[in-house]
C-alpha cells in the first residue's frame, strides 16, 4: 500500500475514528485504526466493539484532489501513537507506505516515522445492517437533542439500561428520554421517515455513544440518516458511518411518571434561578448532597437557601414572573436542577409542583418540546 494524502483532511478523519478506539479493549487488534486504500479513496475504521466509526476520504471532490493513490492495500496501526503522530507532522501532505511484514513508513516534510503495523485481516468486519427502519434529522437538531438529554443518564451500572438514552416514536415525532431514577430529561422532535411506517420503541443507545456522536455532529442543517435494528443503530453522514450497539433490557415506561395536575405553578427567569442555585451550592456542596431549600413567600417572591453545619447558611430571594396555587416548601438536589437549566434555551422556565414530597416538572415557558422531571429530597 502506498499513497500521498492531504494532511488536514487525514487528521480530521483520524480524530473522528479514534473516538471509537479504546485502550481498555481485550481484543489487541481493536487498539488500532484500520486504513484501507482503494481506487476510490481511503477508508479509516476505529472500533471498541460497542462503537464503530468508519470515515471515507474520497480521492477528490469538486473542490480539490485529496489523495494520490500509488498502490492499494490495507494496514492496522496502533491508534495511541498514530493519531498523535499525524496531528504533529509538519508538512501539507503525508506519504504512507507499507512494505513487508506490515512495516509502515510515514513521511511528511523532513520527518520520517517507521511504525510496526498489524495484520488487517484480523480486524473484525463492520456489521451489515438491514435498512428497514430509517429516518433523518438535521445534524444541529440531533446535536441539541443529545445535549439536552444525555447528562441525565445514570452513571451507576446497577441498572445498565438507565445508562442509555431511550428513543421512541409516535407517528412522526421522536422522543428522547434519559433518567437516573432521580431526574428525567425528555426532548421531542419531528422526524422524516422513509419507506415503511416507523416502529421505534425501547431503542436504548449508551450514553457514552451519544456523547461521542455529539462531538462529530456539526452545527449545520445537513441531514443525518439514522438506521435502527434490533441490536444496533447506525448514523450515516456524507463520508462517515457511526455504529453503536444498543443496550439490552426494558426501559421503564416514563410517560406515566409525569404529573398532569399541579398544586403550585410559577414562571421564573432561567438565568436568575440558575445563578441563585450556583450561589446556594457554594455552601451545600461541602456536605456532598447538594440539598437546596425552596419556599414561596408573599406576593411573587420565592426564597432559596442552603445550610452547611460546618460552613454556614445562605438565603436569597428571587422575584418570579408569576406564582399561582398553594404555598410551598420543598428541598431538592440543586446540582440536578442546574444541569437542566443549563440546557434549556428559553429565557423563562415554567415550574409545576404537585406537593412537597412529589416529583415536580420544569419546562421552557415558550414551547412544549422539552421537559425535566425531578424527585424532591426528604430533609426531615
Amino acid at each position: 500500500m502506498h499513497f500521498v494524502i492531504h494532511r488536514e483532511t487525514f487528521v480530521q478523519s483520524v480524530q473522528h475514528v479514534n473516538k471509537a478506539v479504546s485502550t481498555r479493549t481485550t481484543i489487541p487488534i481493536l487498539t488500532g485504526i484500520k486504513i484501507d486504500a482503494s481506487e476510490e479513496g481511503v477508508t479509516l475504521t476505529g472500533s471498541d466493539s460497542d462503537i464503530s466509526i468508519e470515515s471515507f476520504i474520497p480521492k477528490a471532490d469538486e473542490e480539490k484532489d485529496y489523495i494520490d493513490i500509488k498502490e492499494t492495500g490495507s494496514i492496522v496501526l496502533q491508534a495511541r501513537f498514530f493519531a498523535d503522530i499525524v496531528k504533529k507532522l509538519p508538512g501539507e501532505e503525508i506519504e504512507l507506505l507499507v512494505q513487508d511484514q506490515f512495516a509502515t513508513t510515514l513521511r511528511s516534510g523532513s520527518v520520517v516515522f517507521n511504525l510496526n503495523g498489524l495484520d488487517p485481516e484480523e480486524y473484525p468486519r463492520l456489521p451489515n445492517l438491514e435498512e428497514n427502519q430509517t429516518f433523518t434529522l438535521p445534524q444541529n437538531l440531533l446535536k441539541d437533542m443529545i445535549r439536552q438529554t444525555v447528562f441525565a443518564v445514570s452513571t451507576q451500572e446497577t441498572r445498565p439500561v438507565l445508562t442509555g438514552v431511550n428513543l421512541e416514536n409516535e407517528q412522526d415525532q421522536l422522543t428522547c428520554t434519559a433518567t437516573d431514577s432521580h431526574r428525567l430529561a425528555m426532548r421531542k422532535a419531528a422526524i422524516e421517515s422513509e419507506g415503511e411506517p416507523l416502529d421505534i420503541s425501547n431503542v436504548v443507545i449508551p450514553g457514552k455513544s451519544m456523547s461521542e456522536l455529539r462531538q462529530i455532529l456539526e452545527d449545520t442543517d445537513e441531514r443525518v440518516e439514522i438506521v435502527v435494528t434490533e441490536s444496533q443503530v447506525l448514523f450515516k453522514f456524507r463520508h462517515l458511518l457511526f455504529f453503536s450497539r444498543l443496550l439490552d433490557g426494558k426501559y421503564p415506561v416514563t410517560s406515566n411518571m409525569i404529573p398532569d395536575h399541579s398544586k403550585t405553578t410559577m414562571e421564573i427567569p432561567t438565568k436568575d434561578l440558575l445563578h441563585s442555585l450556583e450561589r446556594a451550592l457554594l455552601l451545600s456542596k461541602e456536605a456532598k448532597n447538594n440539598v437546596i431549600n425552596f419556599k414561596t413567600l408573599e406576593g411573587q417572591d420565592i426564597e432559596i437557601s442552603s445550610v452547611s453545619a460546618e460552613v454556614g447558611k445562605v438565603t436569597e430571594r428571587i422575584t418570579c414572573h408569576s406564582i399561582e396555587g398553594e404555598e410551598l416548601r420543598i428541598s431538592f438536589n440543586g446540582k440536578n436542577i442546574m444541569d437542566a437549566l443549563k440546557v434549556i434555551d428559553s429565557e423563562v422556565v415554567h415550574i409545576m409542583f404537585t406537593g412537597a414530597m412529589s416529583p415536580f416538572v420544569i419546562r421552557p415557558s415558550d414551547h412544549d418540546r422539552m421537559l425535566h422531571l425531578f424527585s424532591p429530597v426528604r430533609t426531615y
